[in-house]
């Protein structure tokens, strides 16, 4: 197909997930090697979810979409893996409050940082920093609004 011709109006969606999905492979292989080997997609969405000041295992449920167990079974899975733990409210002691762990904390830190290379290497790759600024600033046309949709992984189905 030459780019002249239409294209099927499935590939965008298709494209835009795989662009996605290039770049998520890409951040865990290098967390991998910076000593996160155990960090998945969704731990992302649940790190930001938790924040710096912690969250309860109920309010980390309905901020990623998933039920009070889903979100237990979660966290009992990254306190396994060292990424968070659980510790008491200091305004409320029947509350439970999840917190990242510094092992947490240096994950999300790393993949701050090699989020800006890759976003770097890509400006490279498209021919400069401006031609991605206008792919960002499209991008921003086709879907306004925040971003930060902590609810993806339940929409994905993946929790």
């Amino acid at each position: 197909m030459s780019s002249e011709q239409a294209r099927p109006g499935f590939e965008l969606p298709l494209r835009l997930l795989f662009v996605f999905r290039v770049i998520i492979d890409e951040l865990h292989e290098r967390l991998a090697r910076e000593g996160h080997p155990d960090m998945r997609p969704m731990h992302g969405f649940v790190f930001q979810a938790v924040g710096p000041d912690g969250i309860t295992a109920v309010e980390l449920g309905r901020r990623l979409g998933v039920s009070k167990q889903a979100a237990g079974k979660t966290v009992e899975q990254l306190e396994r893996l060292g990424y968070v733990e659980r510790g008491g409210d200091p305004a409320d002691a029947r509350r439970k409050v999840v917190r990242l762990t510094a092992h947490g904390v240096d994950g999300l830190a790393r993949s701050a940082r090699i989020f800006d290379e890759l976003r770097g290497e890509w400006a490279e790759r498209l021919g400069g920093e401006e031609r991605l600024r206008g792919l960002e600033d499209a991008l921003r046309t086709l879907a306004p609004g925040n971003p930060f949709q902590l609810d993806t992984p339940r929409w994905l189905g993946s929790t």
